[in-house]
């Protein structure tokens, strides 16, 4: 299995009485598959997964599986312990699991390198390696990601680390069937210029057809149209980011009347007016 292209990683909507707005989900999960999109995460750290019930969560990866079915397009779940994994077990439709470097912890990468190697050999499903080291504090070299991504049950990364030499050096000498998605939104361009084959994108809630166009102008060549993709989807990335994710995110789609409030669960709270002020001028219309 090959990752390749734009993947969203699907914010959870919440109604006027707190509960998950599934229907909202349903169509803005439509919406993004519709506008190009290759799949869809449920359960990434956008979704606000440890702010939901286990309950809430199933049927959050319900929703996305159906939508995923319906479009033929990939679905990848937010798995990082043995439990998580192994609720994946027989559950078709879910092509792969977005599992974090262990967080916190700080094993070391030899300890990292150990837990996941585990943790793939025992998973029901392929894993793509979440490396967000101002999240977890455990930073993981190219050689590392070389090493995980040469073992059979693991498919990708999703690489949120900027662009260091660490990334031009994996960039360089990626293992067979191992694919880097982009993860650090302000900084996708310049590494699909380095070439990686997509990006795992929450800004493209907003704007999905031109993060899709500027992921295709990289693979096809077209690199003035790419750059100038870039730089406009730059700074539509850091306006969203401006706040904790996905505060902004959901006050935009609120503001276009694609979910039903802005709500978001403690410990965050709904992003600022200022901050979508910010955003009138960044928005495609």
């Amino acid at each position: 299995m090959t990752l390749t292209g734009l993947f969203i990683p699907l914010i959870t909507p919440f109604d006027a009485g707190g509960a998950v707005a599934l229907d909202s989900l349903e169509a803005l999960a439509r919406r993004m598959l519709e506008a190009g999109a290759s799949g869809l995460v449920a359960l990434g750290t956008t979704g606000e997964p440890s702010s939901l019930t286990e309950a809430e969560r199933q049927a959050v990866v319900d929703v996305a599986a159906i939508v995923c079915r319906e479009h033929d397009a990939k679905l990848i779940v937010g798995a990082g312990t043995p439990q998580a994994l192994e609720d994946l077990r027989g559950r078709g439709e879910v092509h792969a699991a977005l599992t974090v470097v262990p967080p916190f912890v700080r094993p070391g990468e030899a300890g990292t390198i150990a837990y996941l190697t585990q943790l793939a050999a025992n998973s029901p499903v392929p894993l793509v390696i979440y490396h967000v080291p101002y999240r977890t504090g455990q930073a993981l070299s190219a050689s590392a990601l070389t090493r995980l991504g040469s073992l059979p049950g693991v498919v990708g990364v999703k690489y949120a680390a900027g662009i260091t030499e660490d990334a031009i050096e994996l960039m360089a000498a990626l293992p067979p069937h191992f694919a880097v998605l982009g993860g650090d939104d302000l900084f996708i361009s310049p590494l699909l210029a380095l070439g990686a084959q997509g990006g795992i994108l929450a800004s493209a809630h907003l704007a999905t057809e031109q993060f899709v166009a500027l992921i295709d102008a990289w693979h096809t060549g077209d690199v003035a149209t790419a750059r100038a993709l870039g730089h406009r989807l730059a700074r539509l990335s850091r306006a969203l980011f401006a706040e904790p994710n996905p505060t902004v995110i959901k006050a935009a789609l609120h503001a276009q009347g694609l979910i039903p409030t802005p709500a978001v669960r403690l410990p965050l709270l709904p992003a600022g007016h200022h901050s979508l002020t910010a955003l009138d001028v960044l928005i495609p219309a």
